[in-house]
């Protein structure tokens, strides 16, 4: 899982106060953590790295100030980590369930609602987002990504809310859209097209947008509307 992914989950989940510092608690110095950390502090904010294992804090740029060797789940450690007056809390280490342990004592012993935990198991991550603990699951995402260089013509979840209700999924435009509007491709309550990603660049859908071969769609899918989708866009512009 790309750290920045996780440092958008983390401002998503601070809105309303992405733009003033907060203090951070990172669970996990490897690859990932370090470069969470990095990146939220580059961002202005300030951050306490935790790690079992002190030799991981040579990952984190000289002169980083602030880490600590312990357990994520161990309230002494948080508290000398900062947790009072942390206002987000990321657990990234290789082990779901230090990581759900983490997140969850963070939330329901010190009160810190905006919590990310890193998840391999995909069934699992499901269950704790609709618990609403925000997870990151790196073999779904890492998955995902693979499928959608590997088969364009496939629409690849970029996102689902913890209800299951609702998601963001990327596909790639059908040659048979090139040249026509891409207006058909609202359907109301069923899915909606949101922006397009062309040479390079990103663009909202508006209702005079035409298809151009290489068009990359990004479009919102209510639950149950994926093969209506699928079918419209397969049919081709003359049978939407």
């Amino acid at each position: 899982m790309h750290p920045r992914r996780l440092t958008r989950t983390l401002r998503t989940s601070t809105a309303g106060r992405s733009n003033a510092p907060v203090h951070v608690i990172v669970v996990g110095c490897g690859r990932v953590g370090s470069e969470l950390a990095t990146d939220l502090v580059a961002g202005g904010h300030t951050v306490a790295v935790v790690d079992k294992n002190t030799s991981a804090f040579r990952r984190l740029p000289a002169g980083f100030e602030r880490t600590v060797t312990g357990i994520g789940f161990d309230r002494d450690t948080l508290i000398e980590a900062g947790v009072e007056e942390a206002s987000a809390f990321a657990a990234v280490t290789s082990g779901d369930n230090s990581n759900i342990l983490s997140v969850r004592v963070a939330r329901e012993v010190f009160g810190i609602e905006k919590v990310v935990a890193r998840i391999y198991d995909p069934r699992r991550a499901l269950i704790y987002q609709r618990l609403g603990i925000n997870t990151v699951a790196t073999v779904t995402w890492t998955t995902q990504q693979v499928l959608r260089r590997l088969t364009p013509e496939r629409s690849a979840t970029d996102w689902t809310h913890p209800t299951g209700k609702l998601a963001l999924i990327e596909r790639a435009l059908p040659p048979a859209w090139a040249g026509h509007s891409l207006a058909a491709l609202d359907n109301g309550d069923g899915f909606r097209l949101v922006a397009v990603a062309r040479g390079g660049e990103a663009r909202l859908a508006t209702p005079s947008l035409t298809g151009q071969d290489g068009d990359i769609l990004h479009l919102a899918v209510a639950a149950g509307a994926g093969e209506v989708l699928e079918e419209r866009l397969n049919a081709g512009p003359e049978h939407a």
